[in-house]
């Protein structure tokens, strides 16, 4: 699995102009991508990493701070950008394997404690936020120990 951790001020995220997911910060926003090797246990292991990492003001976590976290769904951090000029996107598993496990990794969070928001899995998504520092990780969970 892949996360893009961006500390947000406020976010939200919408379909087809309707918003369905909001936090009025400061909170995270999580675009998380899966990959065909990925299991319930490596979302369970990301899902407490980023509950605890402290990225927010003073050096806290978002479990420090009670701060919510937006988690959106996005495939294309697993793109492949190495040959030609079009992206290939064989690395990032499909929707029947992933939606399970991006499901996975928001209930592990709201099992921490986590107050957690999302987009549509799946749909196309207006993403809007205010990236306080700006402040932005990737964890990758082929990174982290064993």
């Amino acid at each position: 699995m892949r996360a893009v951790l961006q500390v947000a001020s406020r976010a939200s995220v919408e379909v087809e102009g309707v918003v369905v997911g909001k936090i009025d910060g400061p909170g995270l926003v999580v675009l998380l991508g899966v990959t065909h090797t990925d299991t319930p246990a490596l979302a369970a292991k990301l899902a407490a990493k980023v509950w605890r990492l402290r990225m927010l003001t003073g050096e806290k976590s978002c479990e420090d701070l009670d701060a919510p976290l937006l988690v959106i769904s996005q495939f294309t951090l697993y793109g492949d950008v190495r040959k030609g000029r079009r992206p290939g996107w064989s690395g990032a598993a499909p929707g029947a394997v992933s939606e399970p496990l991006y499901e996975q990794f928001m209930a592990e969070l709201r099992a921490l404690g986590a107050r957690v928001e999302s987009g549509q899995f799946g749909a196309m998504m207006d993403v809007s936020l205010v990236n306080s520092g700006p402040y932005t990780l990737i964890v990758d969970t082929d990174d982290l120990p064993s």
